[in-house]
This record gives C-alpha cells, sequence and structure tokens, in this order.
C-alpha cells in the first residue's frame, strides 16, 4: 500500500510505532521496521546523548531498514541536552524525527538542514496547523483515546481526524485506538495517510518490556485505562492499578490545592520498576483504550502482516459490496 507516509518515510507500509518511555529501544524499532513499518527509538529514555548514539548504532546492525527517534520536549528546570540528543541523530544517519511534547522549531533548522523528516504529535488542529507552520513535513494527530498525553480538549478520532483533513496541507497519520486492518482503514477514510500504535505494539513479542506487562494489556478491556493528572493540566492516561487508584484518591481529596510533588511517588521514576522489572502496582503507566481490542501478542511482522491482510479485505471486499449494491455483509 502507498501513501504519501510511505513514499515520505520510504517505507512498505503506512504504520508507524510511536515513540514510548521504555519501549523504544533499538529490538522495538528494528523488528517494526523488518517487518514494513517505520520503527521509532524514544531518545529520552537514554541517560545521556552519548547512550543515545550507541542505541542508535545498535539498531542499525539490526535492520537495513528505515527508522526514525522521537525527542520529546518537556517543561523542566534541566531539561536534557536537546542539541547533543540533535548531534546524535544527525551522526547516527537517522532520516526520521518524531517530536512531541513542546513546540519543537528550535531543533527544526538542525534537523532540516540534515534532510530529516519531521512528524510532530499533536493532539488538536491548532497544535497540527502550527506544527505545518513552522516546517513539520507531517504531524501525528492523537484523539482522546490514546495513551499517554491526549491533551485537554478530549476530542476523539472521529471527530479530530476529518477536522485535521479539512485544514491541513500536510499529511498526517492517526494515532489513539489503533490497533487492527478496521483501524487504519478508518483512519485512511478520514483523510490520515497510515496510522500510529502505540500500546499495541507493546504487546508484542520482541517488546522489550516485562512479559508482565504485556498480559496486563491483554487482560484489560477498554474500561480499564483512567484519566491522571487532569487537575495540574497535564493529562495523562494510564492503565489501572493500585497506585492509580491511589493517585485519584489524592486528586479528589486535595481538589484545587493538588501540587505535582503530592502525587510524585505514583508518577516519577517509575518506568523501569514497572517495563523492565514488572512491577505492574508500581506507579501510573501510559495506556491506550485500544487495550480493549488487544486479544494476543504476536510478533511484528505477524502484527503488520495480519493488519495490512485485513486492510485489504475490508477494502476489496466488505467495502467492494456496497459499491456493488449487495447489502449482505
Amino acid at each position: 500500500m502507498k501513501t504519501a507516509i510511505t513514499e515520505m518515510f520510504g517505507i512498505e507500509h503506512p504504520i508507524i510505532q510511536g515513540g514510548m518511555h521504555f519501549v523504544g529501544f533499538a529490538e522495538m524499532a528494528a523488528a517494526v521496521s523488518n517487518a514494513g513499518g517505520l520503527g521509532i527509538i524514544t531518545a529520552l529514555t537514554q541517560r545521556t546523548p552519548a547512550d543515545l548514539a550507541n542505541e542508535i548504532a545498535k539498531c542499525r546492525d539490526m535492520t537495513d531498514k528505515p527508522f526514525g527517534v522521537n525527542i520529546t520536549f518537556l517543561p523542566s528546570l534541566t531539561p536534557p541536552d536537546y542539541p547533543a540528543i540533535v548531534e546524535a541523530v544527525i551522526k547516527g544517519g537517522v532520516k526520521v524525527v518524531e517530536t512531541a511534547g513542546r513546540n519543537p522549531a528550535q531543533v527544526l533548522p538542525h534537523l532540516k538542514d540534515a534532510g530529516i523528516k519531521v512528524i510532530h504529535k499533536c493532539t488538536s488542529v491548532r497544535h497540527s496547523l502550527k506544527a505545518q507552520d513552522i516546517g513539520c513535513d507531517a504531524v501525528s494527530v492523537d484523539g482522546f483515546e490514546c495513551g499517554g498525553h491526549p491533551g485537554e480538549d478530549d476530542v476523539p478520532n472521529m471527530i479530530l481526524l476529518p477536522r485535521a483533513a479539512d485544514e491541513l496541507d500536510i499529511p498526517f497519520v492517526s494515532s489513539g485506538g489503533q490497533a487492527d486492518g478496521r483501524s487504519l482503514v478508518a483512519s485512511l477514510a478520514m483523510g490520515a495517510e497510515g496510522m500510529n500504535m502505540g500500546t499495541r505494539f507493546i504487546a508484542t513479542k520482541e517488546a522489550p518490556v516485562h512479559q508482565n506487562v504485556k498480559d496486563a494489556i491483554v487482560a484489560a478491556s477498554e474500561l480499564d485505562t483512567r484519566l491522571v493528572m487532569r487537575p495540574l493540566r497535564n493529562t495523562e492516561r494510564v492503565l489501572t492499578n493500585e497506585a492509580v487508584e491511589r493517585l485519584l484518591e489524592k486528586e479528589k481529596a486535595l481538589g484545587a490545592d493538588l501540587k505535582f510533588e503530592d502525587i510524585v511517588e505514583e508518577v516519577a521514576g517509575v518506568y523501569p520498576k514497572i517495563m523492565m522489572e514488572g512491577e505492574m502496582d508500581a506507579g501510573a503507566w501510559s495506556c491506550g483504550m485500544v487495550a480493549g481490542l488487544i486479544n494476543d501478542i504476536p510478533t511484528c511482522k505477524e502484527l503488520i502482516d495480519r493488519i495490512m491482510k485485513e486492510a485489504d479485505e475490508i477494502i476489496n471486499q466488505r467495502l467492494a459490496m456496497f459499491q456493488n449494491g449487495r447489502v449482505n455483509a
């Protein structure tokens, strides 16, 4: 399947693995890229820019296909060394960068000068238009269903994607709630040029996370995520567990007096314990409502091949029936 996204990134299938904290290692990115999608290494999971450079080199040893690096810009009193991160990406020969968080304008000139394509994650049409205006090549439009940070507008993809199609001139992919061939075809129908999957890729054999994490996603339904940190306007969708329910009780009890320091135990530094050690109640970790559609743990190739086969069947069989005037599925 050829779309503007497959052509832009030089990939076989219009499927991107989004950057995920303590998931986006070389093993994950290479497995997705080898399966025909676009794998993504998560820069801020690496302790230093030198570690990132090593991870990029490791990924290059594992695949000869295109892969990208996620750079998330976070508000911080002691921000990461973004110039050194960008330098590691450029020197590593990476040709695609997924940016997220705050406006990436500070690094765009350096990335563009190096011939790198930039896709920015956005949770609204206005942010997508801003990304287009500052020179991003594409955007990933994240609906309210998504795991991680869905923004504060609460607009789901059935509305957000067509709105993005109405306004944008650059290509975009759907993100949030994407899991299978139905997701891909629906996204294409609403104007996207492909889809970005996060939670779905965690539940794969190659995902470098503890088996407990994969099993938790498979066991979860679409009702098992929670929105935390809403009072701080830093909303995050996470899978429920003991720590998350405790966090929500704190939010309820403290109300407008809530400060980040009140919930630091549940949200700060918990990812290594969860993703690496499988301590599922250690804290809050990002997970999308799409968990309700995830029922197995395939390889990345099995997953992507299945998605493309389903998409082809939907387009050429189910939808063709309606075009031909038949009404029985």
